[in-house]
């Protein structure tokens, strides 16, 4: 079973008060596997017709943070690698798929892997997030309840 990611805001990636977000959709299923299926455009352009290498970058980045949000860890990201396969085409579909490979006592390592249609890993990525609830004390506290 899958459920959705909820939209945060201002963000970059994901947010749905940014004119200026890359608009993506992410859901994550009950192993805790984060999947996304989106298509960027022209105002995601690096070399011409593919995607800049900044906006893969940040997809992975938000991806593998939230996986972690979604597995109850509140961080911050630590460290992002990540590897260029092959360029990213616009106006193609294209798939994320993003899981936790190991959680220690403050660090939390992922995993993600962005795919072309016909499933070629064209960009991947690991990155090492840290807890830091109290980075988010206040803005959790200043919450409205639900």
């Amino acid at each position: 079973m899958k459920r959705q990611i909820p939209y945060h805001g201002w963000c970059f990636v994901c947010g749905t008060e940014n004119p200026h977000s890359i608009g993506i959709t992410m859901f994550v299923d009950d192993d805790g596997v984060l999947t996304s299926e989106f298509t960027l455009n022209e105002a995601h352009q690096g070399p011409p017709g593919h995607t800049h290498g900044g906006a893969s970058a940040a997809i992975l980045d938000e991806a593998m943070g939230l996986c972690v949000w979604a597995a109850g860890h509140m961080v911050l990201a630590a460290n992002l690698e990540v590897n260029y396969r092959k360029p990213l085409p616009l106006n193609q579909p294209l798939t994320l798929e993003v899981r936790i490979t190991q959680v220690d006592e403050r660090k939390i390592h992922t995993t993600g892997e962005i795919q072309l249609a016909d499933s070629t890993v064209a960009v991947s990525g690991r990155g090492l997030y840290i807890s830091a609830p109290h980075v988010f004390e206040q803005f959790l506290s200043n919450r409205e309840p639900s």
